[in-house]
């Protein structure tokens, strides 16, 4: 003979269904987090190997975080025998077209820049996206410039800046370029704790 139907047997039904979900999703949350730990970290140690002069330290496990713009700041310092080689900087900005955009930014122990990597980014396929294209004219246009040289601007030419955008990404394009602002700022303020060593 079926059971009658009660408020009280569908809440004890209810929360016996809800009690197993949880179970089973924070078994499955257990079982990959270190998997995704470890896969977002190589991510970042490859991220700081692109951008920064050849090292022999472990980055990763000297960071730090520094005030950039309002925002925190990630530093990864380079050392090669003892000394700062450079400095990996990850920083962000909510300003892209899909949202926000993360990237590793390199810089010489003087403030020149020596490359940048996407660490993530929002936005839309074949255009602002080119972004994570690492040899195209975009990106490489970052590399060498000094933002403590009087004519370096952080902006694009259509804003009287230093740099051309992607075409059709002009947001984009303003968004990575207040990222690299906001890295700058993230270095200069590892100068003005001392922190730096200049070469």
């Amino acid at each position: 003979m079926a059971r009658e139907s009660t408020f009280t047997n569908m809440v004890v039904t209810l929360f016996a269904v809800c009690l197993v979900a949880a179970a089973v999703l924070g078994g499955l949350y257990a079982l990959t987090k270190e998997p995704i730990e470890a896969a977002q970290t190589a991510k970042i140690n490859a991220a700081i190997g692109g951008v920064v002069p050849e090292f022999d330290n472990a980055p990763s496990a000297e960071k730090f975080t520094v005030e950039a713009n309002g925002k925190q700041a990630t530093v990864y310092p380079a050392k090669k025998g003892g000394e700062v080689v450079g400095y990996a900087i990850e920083a962000s900005s909510s300003a892209g077209f899909g949202g926000n955009i993360t990237l590793m930014v390199g810089f010489k122990p003087d403030g020149t820049i020596v490359n940048t990597s996407v660490i993530s980014h929002a936005e839309t396929p074949g255009l602002g996206a080119k972004i994570s294209e690492s040899e195209s004219h975009f990106v490489t246009q970052f590399q060498g410039a000094n933002p403590a040289d009087p004519s370096f601007k952080f902006a694009v030419k259509k804003d009287g800046g230093s740099f051309d955008a992607i075409t059709a990404s002009t947001i984009t394009s303003r968004a990575y370029i207040d990222v690299l602002n906001n890295a700058y700022n993230a270095f200069l303020n590892i100068n003005k704790s001392g922190e730096a060593q200049q070469n």
